[in-house]
C-alpha cells in the first residue's frame, strides 16, 4: 500500500500542478514557464480562446523576445502589465497586430490578457495578468492564458505609484519560454 501511494504521488508531482489538483494534466506545447526574480509560473495557454494570441506568445517566447522585458505598468490590486521593448508601454514586436479574439472567459485572479490601445485589433506584444477579479474587462479583452501555479510570485511584482501605474525601478521578466522547449 506505501509503495502505491509513493508512485501515485510520484505520478502527481511529475505530471504538474493542475494534476495535483485534480485536473488534466498541462500540455508542454501549451504551458509557458514565467521567470520572475522571485520564482517561476507556470502559464496555460488557452489556444482555445485566442488561436491567433497565444500563436504569437508562443512565437515571441522561443525568440527570447520577453527575456529581461520590464514590467512597467503595475497597479496595485489590479494587474502587472509587461512585453513592450521600449518599457514604456508604446512598444511592440516586429510582427503587425492582432484582431481581437473577445471570448466570454473571465478576468479573474492570474488571468492574462492582451494589452491594447483603445483599438480592439491592436493588440501585439504586451500582456498583462490580473491580480483579482477584474469584471470590468470582461469582453473588452483577449484572454490568452492563466497562472496555473507561481502567482505568489506575480503578487510580489513591483507595484507603481498613483493611478498610472508606473514603476521606477520595475521589475523583468528573467526568463519566459515554453514547457516543451525548456531551455536550460
Amino acid at each position: 500500500m506505501t509503495r502505491i501511494l509513493g508512485l501515485l504521488l510520484t505520478i502527481a508531482i511529475a505530471a504538474g500542478p493542475a494534476f495535483a489538483q485534480g485536473q488534466k494534466p498541462l500540455d508542454p506545447a501549451n504551458t509557458l514557464i514565467l521567470e520572475l526574480r522571485t520564482g517561476k509560473a507556470t502559464i496555460e495557454l488557452r489556444p482555445d480562446l485566442a488561436p491567433k494570441h497565444v500563436e504569437r506568445v508562443k512565437r515571441l517566447a522561443k525568440e527570447g523576445f520577453y527575456d529581461g522585458l520590464k514590467f512597467h505598468r503595475v497597479i496595485a490590486g489590479f494587474m502587472a502589465q509587461t512585453g513592450d521593448p521600449k518599457g514604456d508601454g508604446t512598444g511592440g514586436s516586429k510582427y503587425g497586430n492582432l484582431p481581437a479574439e473577445f471570448s466570454k472567459t473571465p478576468f479573474e485572479r492570474g488571468v492574462i490578457g492582451a494589452a491594447r490601445t483603445s483599438d480592439p485589433n491592436s493588440a501585439n506584444s504586451q500582456f498583462f495578468i490580473v491580480f483579482q477579479h477584474a469584471p470590468h474587462l470582461n469582453g473588452q479583452y483577449t484572454v490568452w492564458g492563466r497562472v496555473v501555479d507561481g502567482m505568489t510570485h506575480v503578487d510580489q511584482i513591483r507595484k507603481g505609484e498613483g493611478g498610472s501605474g508606473r514603476v521606477a525601478d520595475p521589475d523583468t521578466i528573467v526568463r519566459m519560454y515554453l514547457l516543451a522547449d525548456a531551455r536550460k
